[in-house]
């Protein structure tokens, strides 16, 4: 349980979870099970190296919620668990229900994580790993089918990519400046931030009601967006992430025959 914890479990399963729903009107419940999995696995090894990376800083910081940091798990075994992943993620994507085209989207959107961790993260392009990563998941489900990624549905990936990496960085901007780090939301601070995070989430409501004809949508974001500026700093992350899920949802209940174009 302390590696799962130290990989970013909650945001794992939440990304997890979105993968399966958008799997399921492409494919059906088993090979959704199999592309879920491969999307867990490609999770686990950006979330450990992500504590892997910030390993000295947890530590300074005192971050006794970061079981690395706090000796709860050896980073080795952190390290060897990581590979193993990896194994996993590279050998499902390419073999699995993905196929080598969506597994290769797929494998770019992990590596895109991996590549903030050790770079973006300190830098005014943070934002760029989240927009290509979040734009690739719902891309390379639609591509096993070898059909055409709508354009709406690569924007709103995008989008989706920005307001997560914004919101999540809320809570940690005022150490993460102590720490030297000083990525985009680094820059903008808390309300630019929840500003950024807020109107994403509104552009993608309006995108997908103009799919699914859902108004309720943008009710729900502004709703989002609201709960952005008032809840305390560590909720505004799950704010995020419900609304992606609540839209997810309408989506694939909606509008899945929209999700794929003939190739």
């Amino acid at each position: 349980m302390r590696l799962m914890r130290a990989s970013h479990l909650g945001p794992t399963l939440v990304v997890t979870l979105v993968a399966y729903l958008l799997a399921i009107p492409v494919w059906w419940e088993g090979p959704a099970l199999v592309i879920a999995f491969t999307v867990f696995a490609g999770q686990l090894c950006v979330g450990w190296t992500n504590d892997l990376v910030d390993l000295e800083i947890d530590r300074l910081e005192g971050r006794t919620n970061k079981p690395i940091a706090s000796g709860q798990i050896s980073a080795e075994a952190v390290r060897i668990a990581t590979f193993i992943a990896l194994g996993f993620c590279i050998a499902f994507s390419l073999l699995g229900p993905l196929g080598i085209k969506g597994g290769l989207v797929h494998l770019l959107g992990v590596g895109c994580g991996v590549a903030y961790n050790f770079y973006f993260k300190k830098t005014i392009l943070s934002p760029l790993p989240f927009l290509i990563a979040f734009s690739a998941l719902p891309s390379c489900i639609v591509l096993s089918k070898k059909s055409t990624v709508p354009i709406w549905l690569i924007i709103s990936g995008a989008l989706f990519g920005v307001a997560i990496h914004f919101s999540n960085v809320i809570k940690d901007i005022d150490a993460d400046r102590t720490a030297g780090i000083h990525g985009a939301p680094q820059r903008m601070g808390v309300g630019g931030s929840a500003t950024i995070a807020g109107v994403s989430l509104i552009a993608i409501s309006l995108i997908f009601n103009s799919v699914v004809n859902a108004e309720f949508l943008i009710v729900v974001a502004i709703i989002a967006l609201i709960l952005l500026f008032t809840l305390p700093r560590k909720f505004t992350f799950w704010v995020v992430m419900a609304m992606a899920l609540i839209d997810v949802g309408v989506l694939v209940t909606s509008g899945a025959h929209s999700l794929a174009m003939p190739a």
